[in-house]
């Protein structure tokens, strides 16, 4: 998978625009369109500066792995993609529930 498509990926389960987006990172729009097309390659800062926005390891936005670690690998955190169903948030919360209980 191109970095493009992890781009779009990414994006959309924020629930954003090219245009918001690029706002946000304070960078011009078309740039931005450029990167998720594959048209235009960023910078290695700016790659770091997306995998921190994005709270993914700069691998899985490279491609190399399909998993988005995030970086800060702390016990409290996991990634919910946002085109998870509210049913099935709530039956992944009740799993870590029962997974919590168990390790108890």
């Amino acid at each position: 998978m191109m970095i493009g498509e992890r781009l779009i990926e990414l994006r959309k389960d924020m629930g954003m625009t090219q245009k918001e987006l690029s706002e946000k990172l304070f960078i011009n729009y078309r740039t931005y369109s450029g990167y998720e097309r594959n048209e235009t390659e960023a910078s290695d800062d700016f790659k770091i500066k997306l995998a921190r926005f994005y709270n993914v390891s700069a691998d899985y936005l490279l491609g190399i792995s399909n998993y988005p670690q995030p970086i800060n690998s702390g016990n409290n955190y996991i990634r919910i993609p946002k085109a998870l169903s509210d049913t099935s948030r709530e039956y992944l919360e009740l799993f870590i529930s029962f997974l919590l209980t168990r390790e108890e």
